[in-house]
C-alpha cells in the first residue's frame, strides 16, 4: 500500500509523523513519491488555534481533490479535541484520537542532516487560554536512558544535529524522578563524531540559570533558545496562569546575553486574549521592544472551548482590534530579527549545510540559528563549515 502523511503544525507533530511512518513501512507499507496518488493518506492535524483548524480542513479537501481514491485518516490534536466535526466531513473515512496516557517514543529520520527527538509530552500547567492540556494529557517522559539510545541511532544513521522536543520540554522528569539538567549533560556526551544539540521551546521558569550556563559551557549544545512569553503585562501573564513574571522573563534573557551575546533567542508572543485592556497592552509592546531578543512568533487569540478563559469575567478584545495588536508585533519582529542579521555580520560561525536543493543554492544554519546560502556542491551536504556571515 502506498501511503503519504500529511502532518501540520509544530516539530513534535513531525517527529510523530515520521515514527509512523518508518512503522509503516517496516510493515511492508511503501512511501508514495511526490506527485503519485496515494492508497492511504494519514493527516497529524494541530489545533492550537481556530486558524489552526482551518488550516487542517483546507488540508483534508486538498488531500482528497490530490488523492481521490484514497482512504484518509486524521489523528492528531484535531482529532483529540473534536472528534464528531472531523467525522462528519466527507472527506474523511477514519478519525484516530491520539492516546494521552503513554508516552510514545518518536523521532524525525526524514532528513539525515537534522533529527527531532520527542524527550516529553503533555502539560500539567493548564494555562487558562489553551487547550494543550486537553490534547496531549498529562506530562510524561521516558527515561534519559531510552532518550540516549536514541540519540546514538540517529548520529549513526548519519544526523548531525539533533533537536529536542517536547510540548514542556522543561519538565522533562515528572514521569521518571530525573532531571532535564542530567538529562541535557547525557546527550552532550553521547558521541565523539562532530553532532549539534538545539533545544525546542522551554518555559522560562523551567530555563534554570544551570541550563542556561551549562548550554553556554557546553561543546555541543547550539546558543539558540526559545522562549514563550505570551504577555508582557504581568497582570495578563496572572489572567492567563502563568508560571512566571515579566522581572523573572527579563532576568533569563538578561543573562543569556551577559554569557552567549551572539545567541538566537526567539520568543512566543500571543495577543488580543480576554484581559488584555488597551493599558495592558501598550504595557506588552513596550516591554517587548525593550526586550533584546532576536525574533517573535506571534499568535493570535482565539477563543477555544473548555478553557477556563471563556469563564472569567474578563474585556474581550475584538477581532479587527487582535489583528491590528498582531500586525505590530510582526513588525517589531521584523525589526529586532534585522537588527540580528546585522549585528552578525562579518562573524565567524559554524554552519551545517543541507542536502536541500533550490535554484542551484543549498543552505543550512550556523549555530546561533542563521541561515546562510552558497551555490549548491554535493560533497559539502551534511557537513560542518567554518564560514564568515
Amino acid at each position: 500500500m502506498k501511503i503519504r502523511i500529511v502532518t501540520l503544525g509544530c516539530k513534535l507533530n513531525f517527529a510523530e509523523s515520521s515514527a509512523l511512518m518508518n512503522t509503516l513501512i517496516e510493515r511492508g507499507h511503501e512511501r508514495a513519491k511526490d506527485g503519485e496518488k496515494a492508497d492511504l493518506v494519514i493527516v497529524n492535524t494541530c489545533t492550537v488555534t481556530d486558524t489552526a483548524d482551518h488550516k487542517d480542513r483546507q488540508a483534508i479537501h486538498r488531500i482528497k481533490r490530490e488523492n481521490p481514491n484514497a482512504k484518509v485518516i486524521v489523528t492528531g490534536c484535531y482529532a483529540k479535541l473534536k472528534p464528531q466535526e472531523i467525522a462528519a466531513m466527507a472527506e474523511v473515512d477514519h478519525v484516530l484520537p491520539k492516546d494521552d496516557s503513554i508516552f510514545q517514543p518518536a523521532y524525525s529520520r526524514d532528513d539525515r542532516t537534522r533529527c527531532f527527538l520527542k524527550v516529553q509530552d503533555g502539560c500539567n500547567y493548564f494555562c487558562t487560554y489553551c487547550t494543550i492540556p486537553l490534547a496531549r494529557g498529562r506530562s510524561r517522559n521516558p527515561k534519559i536512558s531510552d532518550v540516549a539510545r536514541q540519540a546514538e541511532q540517529a548520529l549513526e544513521q548519519g544526523a548531525k544535529e539533533i533537536v529536542l522536543t517536547g510540548v514542556n520540554i522543561g519538565d522533562f522528569g515528572r514521569s521518571t524522578g530525573e532531571k532535564f539538567i542530567d538529562l541535557l549533560r547525557t546527550i552532550d556526551d553521547i558521541s565523539q563524531q562532530p553532532y549539534r544539540v538545539r533545544i525546542s521551546s522551554c518555559e522560562p521558569n523551567l530555563l534554570t540559570d544551570e541550563i542556561i550556563r551549562f548550554v553556554a559551557e557546553s561543546e555541543h549544545f547550539a546558543p539558540h533558545f526559545h522562549i514563550p512569553l505570551q504577555s508582557g503585562s504581568d497582570e495578563v501573564l496572572k489572567i492567563m496562569n502563568r508560571h512566571y513574571d515579566t522581572s523573572l522573563f527579563s532576568d533569563r534573557i538578561a543573562l543569556i546575553r551577559t554569557l552567549m551575546p551572539e545567541a538566537f533567542i526567539g520568543v512566543d508572543c500571543m495577543v488580543g486574549v480576554r484581559g488584555e485592556t488597551e493599558d495592558r497592552w501598550r504595557e506588552y509592546a513596550e516591554y517587548v521592544k525593550r526586550l533584546d531578543i532576536s525574533q517573535l512568533h506571534v499568535f493570535t487569540y482565539s477563543e477555544r472551548a473548555n478553557t477556563k478563559m471563556l469563564t472569567m469575567p474578563l474585556e474581550v478584545v475584538p477581532k479587527p482590534e487582535r489583528e491590528r495588536r498582531s500586525r505590530i508585533m510582526h513588525e517589531i519582529s521584523e525589526q529586532k530579527l534585522n537588527a540580528f542579521y546585522e549585528r552578525n555580520k562579518g562573524r565567524k560561525a559554524t554552519i551545517l549545510w543541507e542536502s536541500k536543493r533550490s535554484g542551484g543554492m543549498m543552505s543550512g544554519f550556523t549555530e546561533n540559528y542563521i541561515k546562510v546560502s552558497r551555490p549548491y556542491d554535493k560533497a559539502r551536504v551534511n557537513t560542518f563549515e567554518q564560514i564568515t556571515i
